[in-house]
């Protein structure tokens, strides 16, 4: 992905990741996860990461399973 606009998508959807982990003090887990999903779908728009869009779908909805079903220690 050589677009120019590439590396100012991917600085602005990170930026939205960090400002949503320092939003509140209190660090909750829906907003660490909504933050976490945003900093991986900026890594499509990262050269040095190599993943593509369906990647990054597969890793995202198994976070999602596995938050829904309590976490990795259940």
């Amino acid at each position: 992905m050589t677009d120019p606009d590439d590396a100012e998508k991917r600085a602005v959807l990170r930026s939205v990741a960090d400002d949503l982990r320092d939003e509140d003090g209190d660090q909750s887990t829906e907003a660490e996860r909504i933050a976490a999903l945003v900093h991986r779908v900026s890594d499509i728009y990262d050269d040095d990461a190599d993943v593509d869009a369906q990647h990054v779908y597969l890793n995202m909805r198994n976070i999602l399973q596995i938050s829904e079903q309590g976490g990795i220690d259940r």
